[in-house]
Parts: C-alpha cells; structure tokens; sequence
C-alpha cells in the first residue's frame, strides 16, 4: 500500500510540477501516472548502473554528478513514454530536481512513520 501512495504522491507532484514548467508537458493526469510507474522502473534497474558508471565523476564533483544522472533518467522516461515531452537537458535537470525535493516532502509527510 505504501508503494501506491508514494506513486500516486509522484504523479501528483510530476503533474503540477508541469503546470510550472514550460519545458515539461503531459497530456494528462493519466501520463503522469504512467510517468511515475515507468520513473520507478527506470530507478530500480537503470539508474544503479548509471550510477556505478558515473561513480568516479560523481566523487569528483562532490555529488552534482548525480544530479546529471537523475536528468537523464528523466529523458530515457520521456523517450519511453509518448504523452510525455521534454524540451531539452536543463528542463529535465530543473524537473528532476524540483521532483525530488517536493516528492520526499510530500513523502515524509504522509508516511505513517515506519
């Protein structure tokens, strides 16, 4: 169940994130949800590998390189997904950002504390 409402948290966070930027489109609420399905699947197997290759770019940039890396998990979703456009790298790179912030704050305060 925790796992559905971090989705769900995710696609409403990507979705308004939307209304705000000009450089990220859906088509609807249902593009976010799948956004947010195929986000999960990408972070689960690609990200890890992108990661272990981007380690020594990431130590030497003390970290910012991961944010990179979290840009282009967001442009391989976008290939993947055609209800979704994206208009360049640094639109990812905000979005990404921007995501990953309101998503662990709206995380942290609906979680029930496990």
């Amino acid at each position: 169940m925790n796992l559905i409402i971090r989705l769900f948290i995710t696609a409403i966070v990507a979705y308004l994130l939307t209304k705000i930027l000009p450089g990220v489109h859906f088509e609807g609420f249902s593009s976010a949800i799948i956004f947010a399905l195929v986000l999960g699947v990408l972070n689960i197997f690609v990200k890890p590998i992108l990661s272990l290759f981007g380690l020594p770019l990431t130590i030497l940039t003390l970290g910012f390189f991961a944010l990179v890396i979290n840009a282009g998990i967001i442009l391989i979703a976008d290939y993947f997904i055609d209800s979704m456009v994206v208009d360049g790298f640094w639109w990812a790179f905000i979005f990404s950002i921007l995501l990953s912030i309101v998503t662990s704050l709206a995380n942290s305060m609906f979680s029930d504390g496990d």
